[in-house]
């Protein structure tokens, strides 16, 4: 049972499936799927489709070069049956196999190491680009608070509860208060 490679985009062609197609000059072509064997007919390039292995390899997404691929090369020569040469060679195409998945699964792990880099470089600098919009102007104001209570019961033991200021005043001297705790906030943060 011999499997397939589609032309175009690189998968595996089974026995029973897909289409093949034979050009004029006995060129043979496999297509695992109709997808595969119309972007053919309509002479589009395989690495610039961006589901294809094509593009795949040639954006260095996985590992094109690698000495575990000469083993998949197809050999027409005519060998007699050993059974003691046919275990070997099982037993080799799955060593090969495995050693093909872990060097593949290295290939990717480094790219999504750079990648991490990359994306970890971004994310600091739209954080110091948009720093404006992380600093909360209420950063500080409960600390500020409690200490300018503290402040006051230190200064005063005895506590006023007679309302004598308007209430127009009341919210004039909030407002004062949450200025200068702000700005005290701010350089707190600058000072982090």
């Amino acid at each position: 049972m011999r499997i397939e490679r589609c032309y175009f985009c690189g998968s595996s062609v089974y026995p029973g499936k897909g289409v093949r197609f034979v050009r004029n000059d006995c060129k043979i072509f496999n297509f695992c799927r109709s997808k595969c064997h119309k972007n053919f007919k309509k002479k589009k390039n395989p690495r610039k489709a961006k589901w294809t292995k094509a593009f795949r390899k040639s954006a260095g997404k996985e590992l094109a070069v690698d000495p575990s691929f000469e083993f998949e090369k197809r050999r027409n020569v005519p060998v007699k049956y050993d059974r003691e040469l046919w275990a070997n060679t099982v037993t080799a195409m799955q060593r090969v196999e495995e050693i093909k998945n872990k060097r593949q699964a290295h290939h990717i792990f480094q790219r999504m190491k750079l990648a991490k880099k990359i994306q970890k470089a971004k994310d600091i600098k739209e954080v110091e680009r948009d720093l404006a919009l992380i600093k909360s102007p209420a950063a500080g104001l409960k600390k500020a608070n409690k200490e300018a209570l503290e402040g006051e019961m230190d200064e005063d033991t005895e506590i006023d509860t007679s309302i004598q200021l308007k209430s127009s005043e009341k919210v004039k001297a909030r407002e004062e208060a949450k200025v200068e705790e702000i700005h005290e906030s701010d350089q707190e943060m600058e000072e982090n």
